[in-house]
């Protein structure tokens, strides 16, 4: 993970985060001075950043809203208060409701971005001062010290190619913490097209079929915000197995960049897990980000245990050719 470190200074107010990254310090800039890179990491996994407005010059100010698996939305703000072209800038940082106000009775914050070259790799420096004792404690109550880490370390994806990053390096399986998993997938195609392939049942019945000998007979898909699906899967004579199924509830859509559903194991108790699906093209092709949160350490760990990673895998492999005809 890029992060390396986090510290809490209580004495002199402060939080220091530093993260290195297989990227030159020029790079760094580059994406956190471009508002459509800054949105794909900026913000905690499940809380995607979207930047309305971002007037880069000193007291010029960003707009951002991040917004939940469930559609709650929380708003910033940045007022650029100093900015040293290629090499950091420092911002005001504190929270805005729907027209960019500050809301009341939250604090705000100065953030002071350092980018340090290490030849061909760089180094973020981010100490972030508040405004009191009070405030540092409201805010890191709040998961400010784990949001800042699980934001930081997404940044990977962003810095490099989607080619770079992704190309021929399969299905990938990483742990966030103890409920929380991303899969990351490049496909080679337009994410229109792969947005269709995940929300039209005939689509998805020429691909969602995990490993080879199953056959899908139930696709019932409504995705529209409170709308139910249902998959079900039997094996074809030869495969070992007994037939199992999905079932759950659309959450969120904002086609074709991210969607949100529940899953659970039809005819079962096991809890339900929350599965964020986003999407993003570069080139003609798409990185596919499915971020799992699952109830708790024990079902995270059962479910790797099955060889999901695998399953998912052939099925993405399989989508690529339905994507071609």
């Amino acid at each position: 993970m890029p992060v390396t470190r986090v510290n809490l200074d209580p004495e002199n107010l402060t939080m220091t985060l530093v993260a290195e990254f297989e990227a030159s310090a020029d790079r760094l800039w580059e994406v956190f001075t471009d508002p459509r890179q800054l949105e794909r990491f900026w913000g905690p996994p499940g809380w995607p950043a979207t930047f309305t407005a971002f007037d880069f010059q000193p007291g010029g100010r960003a707009l951002y809203e991040m917004t939940s698996p469930t559609g709650e939305t929380t708003g910033g703000s940045w007022e650029f208060l100093r900015i040293s072209d290629p090499t950091g800038f420092d911002v005001l940082d504190g929270f805005a409701d729907a027209s960019g106000e500050p809301v009341a009775g939250m604090p705000s914050m100065r953030m002071t971005l350092s980018f340090e070259p290490l030849g061909d790799r760089s180094r973020l420096v981010t100490v972030t001062t508040f405004e009191s004792n009070e405030a540092l404690e409201q805010l890191t109550a709040m998961g400010m010290v784990e949001g800042s880490t699980t934001a930081m370390n997404q940044l990977d994806a962003v810095l490099q190619s989607l080619r770079e990053y992704a190309l021929g390096k399969g299905t990938r399986t990483e742990i966030l913490d103890d409920v929380h998993v991303r899969i990351t997938r490049l496909i080679d195609g337009p994410r229109e097209l792969v947005w269709r392939a995940h929300h039209e049942p005939e689509l998805l019945q020429r691909w969602l079929l995990g490993p080879d000998g199953w056959r899908m007979t139930v696709c019932e898909v409504d995705a529209r915000p409170g709308g139910r699906y249902r998959y079900a899967w039997e094996p074809e004579e030869g495969t070992e197995g007994s037939g199992f199924g999905f079932d759950g509830e659309t959450l969120l859509v904002e086609a074709p960049r991210r969607s949100v559903t529940t899953e659970h194991m039809t005819d079962t108790d096991f809890p339900s897990t929350t599965n964020d699906l986003s999407l993003y093209e570069e080139d003609g092709m798409t990185l596919l980000t499915l971020l799992i949160t699952y109830p708790d350490l024990q079902t995270r760990d059962m479910v790797l245990a099955t060889g999901m990673t695998e399953g998912m895998e052939t099925s993405y492999a399989r989508l690529e050719s339905v994507l071609v005809s």
